[in-house]
């Protein structure tokens, strides 16, 4: 299956070092700009099987759940991973192994009362299909990529992960007995998980895998681990996991696509036949809101109109990209990436398939985040992906 025929998996990281693990994977990345800055890699894995949109989030369960939820918008992706290092809770997890998570655990939900703290946990479970996938993966060690080779794979360990807002480097603070007391089945310990879960269990139950190299064990010797480099040896471990979970996922869940548009499923919701009103205040222009497109679409009140068929809106949006190159308002560099995507657009066109509308939408959005800083060209990709989410 190629990459044209799969969806994009997210992946996500809190570090540098971490974020940097999982480019070493990716091959032809180029940058996709987000309208609210956010600065995306895009690429593919060096299999040639799965596409990947790639960021760096910062620490914290709150900055991970906003940019979790930011890429699913604009890249609709299979799946959602976060990839990186953590601390381990139990010493039969040794230094450099990766702990997949089974469950999330928000551990700094709690009631206080007068007898004392009352857990009250929010828990994520892993999906089905990606739990599957992960145990086969460790089962046939199929997941080596360089530099983890195959004859020195470390052990990979399945089981709930704690997600909180402090880094843990005692085993005798309050908030080890506490972890102790209340989820003492927790494998390791890490402060974006939470926050990622939940953007993908508000966005239709995405699969969201948190993927974890154990690079201290939370126990005071923090300082001695860091400075022996095995921060960057656990996230390496993590990140050669977590590609090839990538992979399998993106062809799997693609498989599933074809075969939902085989057997030819459909919506039961209905379009509601009624015109539609998008009203903003101030001088704020509103693109196109809507489920079916029939005729022509007028933006403004210039009464210019634009075609509702697609192909003949990516030509003339193609006209005018070649004109901001030529009069110098969009780069080179920029002109190709888009034109690229456009290309890509073109060809998710070719068949009508759930997994190819996904994929035209991506094309379409990672356009509009490339010339995001010229107005007039965002303002018409906008119409285009109206008109292609009108297809849906």
């Amino acid at each position: 299956m190629s990459v044209a025929n799969t969806r994009t998996i997210v992946v996500l990281t809190a570090l540098d070092l971490e974020y940097q693990a999982v480019h070493e994977h990716l091959v032809d990345a180029r940058l996709h700009r987000h309208p609210q800055g956010t600065r995306f890699e895009v690429g593919r894995l060096a299999g040639g099987r799965c596409r990947v949109a790639l960021a760096h989030v910062g620490v914290g369960n709150q900055s991970a759940a906003v940019l979790a939820e930011r890429a699913i918008a604009e890249f609709a992706p299979a799946a959602l991973l976060f990839v990186g290092v953590a601390g381990g809770l139990h010493r039969h997890i040794a230094l450099g192994d990766v702990v997949v998570g089974t469950h999330v655990y928000a551990f700094h939900g709690a009631t206080s009362e007068g007898e004392g703290l009352w857990g009250r946990p929010r828990t994520w479970p892993l999906s089905h299909r990606a739990e599957q996938i992960a145990r086969h993966l460790f089962r046939t060690r199929s997941w080596a990529r360089p530099p983890v080779e195959a004859d020195s794979l470390p052990q990979v360990h399945f089981g709930p992960i704690a997600a909180g807002e402090v880094v843990l480097n005692s085993t005798v603070s309050a908030l080890a007995r506490w972890l102790h007391d209340h989820y003492n089945d927790a494998l390791a310990i890490e402060m974006e998980g939470a926050g990622a879960s939940q953007a993908g269990l508000l966005n239709s139950s995405l699969p969201v895998i948190v993927i974890r190299g154990v690079s201290d064990h939370a126990d005071g010797t923090k300082e001695s681990t860091d400075r022996h480099l095995w921060q960057q040896r656990a996230v390496a471990n993590a990140a050669s996991f977590a590609v090839a979970l990538a992979e399998e996922l993106a062809v799997d869940i693609g498989k599933a696509d074809a075969a939902e548009t085989r057997i030819g499923r459909r919506s039961t919701m209905q379009v509601p036949n009624q015109n539609i009103r998008n009203t903003a205040s101030g001088n704020a222009q509103v693109g196109v809101q809507a489920g079916a497109i029939h005729g022509g679409v007028t933006i403004g009140a210039t009464g210019e109109r634009v075609p509702a068929d697609l192909p003949a809106a990516l030509v003339g949006f193609r006209t005018d990209l070649q004109n901001a190159r030529s009069a110098g308002t969009v780069d080179e560099d920029t002109y190709e990436a888009a034109a690229a995507e456009l290309a890509a657009a073109d060809e998710a066109l070719q068949t009508d398939s759930p997994a190819n509308r996904r994929a035209l939408l991506v094309a379409l959005k990672k356009v509009r985040g490339l010339i995001g800083d010229v107005a007039d060209l965002t303002t018409k990709i906008g119409v285009a992906i109206a008109i292609a989410q009108g297809l849906s």
